[in-house]
C-alpha cells in the first residue's frame, strides 16, 4: 500500500474544500513543450495536472537551458508565486508530455481564502506545505548538477 504524496491535493484538502476550490476551475490543456509560465514573469494563474507531466526548471546563469529541477503528475500544484507578493514566477514550467489541467485565476483565489478563514488556512497550509517540498528538491537537485565533485571536505 504506497502512501498519498504530501503535495498532492487530495491528501492535504478536505473535499469540502477541494469542492469551493473546484467551482473556481476551467479546464486547460497543452501540448508537450508548451511554456506554462517563465520565470519572473507575473505569475497570475496557477494549475492542478489532472493528467501528463510537467517538469519546473530554473534558469541558471552561462546555461543554455534551465535546469530542470522536478516533475509534477497528477493531483500536484503547479505554481506557487501567484499566493506571495509581488507575483512572479521563481521557477519555469513546461509541458513535458501532453498536459490536462485544472485552471485557477489566483486573484480570485486570493479572494475566496480571505472571505472564507478556515479554506484560506487549508490552503495557505497546502501551498505552504508543496512550497517547503520545492525548495528541498530544488537545493538538493542543483547540488546534484552543480556542487564540486569531492566537496564533502570538513570545514
Amino acid at each position: 500500500m504506497s502512501t498519498p504524496s504530501p503535495t498532492r491535493i487530495a491528501a492535504v484538502l478536505s473535499a469540502q474544500h477541494r469542492e469551493r476550490l473546484m467551482a473556481l476551475a476551467h479546464e486547460a490543456n497543452f501540448p508537450a513543450g508548451a511554456r506554462l509560465f517563465d520565470e519572473g514573469t507575473p505569475a497570475e494563474r496557477f494549475w492542478i495536472v489532472r493528467s501528463g507531466t510537467v517538469t519546473l526548471d530554473v534558469d541558471v546563469p552561462g546555461a543554455r537551458h534551465p535546469a530542470q529541477i522536478e516533475s509534477l503528475g497528477p493531483g500536484e500544484l503547479v505554481g506557487w508565486s501567484w499566493l506571495f507578493p509581488p507575483y512572479v514566477w521563481q521557477l519555469g514550467a513546461e509541458a513535458m508530455t501532453p498536459v490536462r489541467t485544472h485552471e485557477f485565476d489566483a486573484l480570485a483565489v486570493r479572494m475566496l481564502m480571505d472571505a472564507d478563514p478556515g479554506f484560506g488556512s487549508a490552503f495557505g497550509h497546502w501551498v505552504g506545505r508543496v512550497l517547503a517540498h520545492r525548495l528541498q528538491v530544488a537545493r538538493v537537485r542543483l547540488l546534484d548538477l552543480y556542487a564540486p565533485y569531492g566537496s564533502a571536505n570538513p570545514l
